[in-house]
């Protein structure tokens, strides 16, 4: 039986493809350095661990509600509001297995075929994916590189809503490029949703590893509460990437909705790992704290790095796991027309494994620079170093 005609509409996370390019590589003896995949190769947190496994000896092993336990749910729209400046009741908290899943529920509850939907290119390849999928109209946005970093590209997102788009996707503090909002930007964007009287859908996945500073969050500002739908994640603050534990926070109907996909299909978030996020979102500041100051870390080097290298422009992010370094005139000089060419001969010569802009939605038509993007956050500190000293030698070899 063949498979049906929108299975041709689904689009992939490439990054893992990526991933096993290079598995199959390590399988051949060689070292790789994974800069490839955000993954996180740090430790959970001992109380989120000491958690689980009291919750499982407790036998919280069964189905539980499918908005997820209350006590997370309270827990979590503490954090979420507190740190944002909102008041956010449990109503406002469906629990999900990860942050991924609160994409296509929002999708399959909110958008109809054939409605327009700006989301960031590049960007999370979900997006487009899952609104392709539902039948809706991915209408991209990009970025505009300057000398302090890259900025939305708003006459993209004005020509979406002339074409009347309704919904649009916002991941500040952006997967792969790292870029981040000013207040004044963020601003400008909340202003154009009220005006159009359109829904954000807030993808908040990096807001909680910002490396210096206090986070900034546009459902925050006025207008923006019940008009932002918050996507979370326990994967990048807590290192829990496989555990699969995230939320969706907003606007009550909006949850009701998302919800009743809970119980179509998944039923519920598995119960013992909701015990483990509550611990974790009462633990000492400290365990996650350790966290980011390991990933400060390995950015400042990969970044110094990457801008040591001639050719090579590198803007350091403010949060994230992740630098989108603009490659340009080092293609010029070693002689690469295609960044895929570059990126699998880098990993081929060397075992140095990331990802290529390619990788993150399909290329815009008026992109001229090639970038690439390193995940510092799989990786540790010395063989980042280690890896980084074989691909700038690898440039050398390519460049005398």
């Amino acid at each position: 039986m063949d498979a049906a005609k929108r299975m041709d509409l689904l689009g992939s996370e490439t990054a893992f493809a990526v991933s096993a390019e290079a598995a199959k590589l390590a399988e051949t003896g060689m070292k790789i350095y994974p800069f490839h995949l955000g993954d996180i190769n740090l430790q959970t947190p001992a109380s989120v661990i000491s958690a689980a496994k009291e919750a499982i000896r407790s036998g919280k092993t069964g189905y539980c509600p499918a908005p997820g336990i209350p006590e997370l749910r309270e827990a979590l729209a503490k954090d979420v509001g507190n740190s944002r400046g909102i008041n956010y009741k449990i109503d406002n908290v469906s629990i999900q297995p990860g942050g991924k899943p609160s994409i296509g529920k929002y999708i399959a509850a909110m958008m109809e075929k054939g409605d327009i939907v700006l989301y960031p290119n590049p960007g999370y390849p979900i997006y487009e994916s899952q609104i392709e999928f539902y039948g809706g109209i991915a209408h991209p946005y990009g970025y505009l590189d300057n000398s302090s970093g890259l900025e939305l590209d708003f006459s993209a997102i004005e020509k979406g809503i002339k074409k009347g788009a309704k919904h649009i996707f916002y991941n500040n503090y952006n997967n792969p490029t790292g870029a981040s909002s000013s207040i004044e930007e963020m601003k400008r964007l909340a202003d154009l949703v009220i005006q159009n009287d359109m829904f954000l859908i807030s993808d908040d996945a990096y807001f909680d590893t910002l490396f210096e500073g206090t986070p900034r969050s546009i459902a925050s500002l006025p207008g923006m509460k019940q008009r932002t739908l918050t996507m979370y994640t326990f994967s990048k603050k807590f290192a829990m990437t496989g555990w699969r534990l995230g939320g969706a926070i907003g606007p009550s109907k909006i949850i009701e909705q998302i919800t009743r996909l809970n119980v179509n299909m998944e039923s519920c978030t598995t119960h013992f790992i909701q015990y483990a996020g509550v611990a974790g979102l009462n633990a000492p500041k400290k365990e996650t704290q350790d966290i980011l100051d390991k990933l400060r870390v390995r950015r400042d080097i990969l970044v110094k790095t990457m801008n040591g290298i001639e050719g090579v422009e590198a803007h350091s992010p403010e949060a994230g796991f992740y630098v989108f370094p603009k490659i340009t005139k080092l293609m010029e000089r070693t002689g690469f027309g295609d960044v895929e060419e570059f990126r699998k001969a880098v990993l081929n010569d060397t075992g140095v494994s990331f990802c290529g802009r390619h990788h993150f939605g399909r290329p815009l038509e008026n992109e001229n620079d090639s970038y690439i993007r390193l995940a510092f956050s799989g990786i540790s500190k010395d063989d980042l170093a280690e890896g980084m000293d074989l691909f700038q030698k690898w440039i050398e070899s390519k460049t005398k």
